[in-house]
């Protein structure tokens, strides 16, 4: 396959589709798709990607793809993955199962969970744009603290979302599994380098990557990468990888940007007063501290 600095020239995600203008989704899955190359079957839970790039006859897809509902994409690869073994075909074929953040924080987390814990080979890519974008913007286990959404508005009582965002990362490093990293589309060798080491590995896998949705977000359509990189920038998306229990920064940030500077870029933060600004800047304080405190550990190794 041909590259350029590394990059796969080759499009497996085609043009065409039906995505948003500025969809961080839609680029995640075209980088993702040139990282896995042909030889690759995905299964994909309803969602925003599925609904955009496979209008009835239509498909944007260059390689086999299977629709499910939006809680057992995980499912139906862990079934793929035993059907091949059976048949002798398993060796080198990418398998990847992909869900946004409702199926795979919420509606399908008892399939990833399983298929997590019966140790079937293959990668499970959560695409998080942080709520229920497709069925009209409503909170999810993965949206942001304060987010206003249309099930938790930011409204005169209630600003926005109270619950902190799911660690899902952690609960299915937890699972016991070999490879989880988190990826976003601002840095596409990167997003290569652990798309391939995700499919490389000889178990179960799991890629975090951060979305940007212009529609849901109330950003303009021409900041997905900007936003991206604040994101890691400011600590609220930090970089990094665990193997083998082990958590290592991709990305170190020595010297953050004010989380303010990513909030305000986005009208879904824009009811924030400064008490909450100060909290949602804590709360990312604290979490980045908590993978310092855990980085070059094996905090998952008695899982292994």
């Amino acid at each position: 396959m041909k590259e350029l600095k590394g990059l796969n020239y080759e499009e497996f995600f085609a043009s065409g589709h039906r995505a948003c203008a500025g969809c961080g989704e839609a680029l995640a899955m075209r980088h993702i798709m040139k990282a896995a190359g042909p030889n690759t079957i995905v299964t994909q839970a309803t969602g925003c990607m599925e609904v955009v790039s496979t209008p009835y006859p239509q498909s944007a897809w260059r390689v086999p793809w299977v629709h499910g509902a939006f809680e057992n994409a995980a499912a139906i690869m862990s079934g793929i993955d035993a059907s091949l073994k059976a048949q002798g075909k398993r060796e080198g074929v990418n398998l990847i199962a992909i869900g946004g953040d409702g199926a795979s924080f919420d509606i399908g987390f008892g399939a990833l969970s399983g298929a997590l814990e019966r140790g079937h080979k293959f990668t499970y890519i959560a695409t998080d744009n942080e709520a229920y974008m497709n069925t009209g913007v409503q909170r999810s286990g993965a949206t942001f603290p304060f987010a206003s959404t249309t099930t938790s508005p930011g409204g005169k009582k209630i600003h926005g979302k109270q619950e902190p965002k799911k660690p899902l990362p952690f609960i299915v490093a937890a699972h016991g599994i070999k490879y989880v990293a988190s990826v976003t589309p601002a840095n596409l060798l990167d997003l290569k380098k652990k798309v391939e080491k995700a499919l490389a590995t000889d178990h179960a896998s799991f890629l975090h990557i951060y979305c940007v949705c212009p529609v849901g977000w109330h950003c303009k359509s021409d900041t997905a990468i900007e936003l991206s990189k604040l994101a890691v920038q400011t600590r609220v998306f930090p970089l990094y990888e665990i193997e083998e229990g082990v958590l290592k920064f991709t990305q170190k940030v020595e010297k953050p940007k004010p989380v303010l500077e990513y909030l305000e870029l986005q009208g879904r933060f824009k009811h924030l007063n400064e008490d909450e600004v100060q909290k949602i800047q804590d709360y990312v304080n604290a979490r980045y501290d908590f993978l310092l405190s855990i980085e070059g550990k094996k905090a998952f190794d008695v899982l292994f």
